[in-house]
């Protein structure tokens, strides 16, 4: 299922967008503040994200282009601010779509599940390389200098997951909902840390410091120089 944050400080109206994303099986996430929703970002995992421009704590062209833009997550603008040179600075950050207020909601729906379903294709079909480590999500096969690692079905799914949101932290709670608790298989922390070590260990080399450790939270997968913790 889909998972929306909606950043959006009137109420009446993220709660009613809330409502018309669950008739549609897609689970809203609201936020009312930029402050909320950083934590949000940070922690969780998103397909999509949802934000107005004038919000209480802050500019919404600001938080697109420091937080959400470096995160990967498709987002679109839904705003009154409705100046041509607005809506272009909007698009210029990288928005899927933007959207003034007032708004037709059946309308607003259709572009959203659009946007879903397109980026949902684009990840399915991804090929993935950096250095010397190459990945082909379709296929499930990912190689290291040309040669096909032996990784089990969660080593690849965990690795899929960490790449497929470079740059974001991954919580270990959604590591675990996403890769165990999805096939009805429940573990704990250990079970995971043990599943890094041995992804970290058959990848090898530098590709294998792109698995960060960011203490107390989770892992990154991230092509910087900082060091794994």
């Amino acid at each position: 299922m889909s998972r929306v944050m909606i950043i959006e400080d009137d109420e009446i109206l993220n709660g009613g967008l809330c409502y018309n994303l669950q008739k549609r099986e897609i689970t809203p996430i609201p936020a009312y503040t930029l402050e909320e929703a950083e934590k949000l970002l940070a922690e969780d995992f998103f397909d999509l994200v949802i934000l107005d421009v004038n919000l209480p704590d802050g500019d919404g062209f600001r938080f697109a282009k420091e937080w959400v833009v470096p995160s990967g997550v498709p987002f679109l603008f839904l705003t009154a601010r409705d100046l041509d040179d607005e809506i272009i600075e909007g698009y210029h950050l990288g928005a899927d779509d933007y959207i003034t207020k007032p708004f037709r909601i059946r309308i607003v729906m259709e572009k959203i599940q659009a946007i879903l379903r397109r980026c949902a294709g684009k990840a399915e079909s991804v090929r993935y390389s950096y250095g010397n480590l190459e990945a082909d999500f379709e296929k499930r096969i990912v190689k290291k200098n040309g040669e096909i690692l032996p990784l089990t079905p969660t080593e690849f799914d965990l690795l899929k997951l960490l790449i497929q949101n470079c740059g974001r932290i991954l919580t270990k709670e959604v590591l675990l909902e996403h890769v165990w608790d999805s096939k009805g298989n429940y573990v704990n922390e250990h079970t995971l840390s043990l599943n890094i070590s041995r992804l970290r260990s058959k990848i090898g080399g530098g590709e294998a410091d792109c698995i960060k450790t960011v203490y107390g939270m989770g892992y990154r997968w991230s092509h910087s120089e900082e060091k794994a913790l």
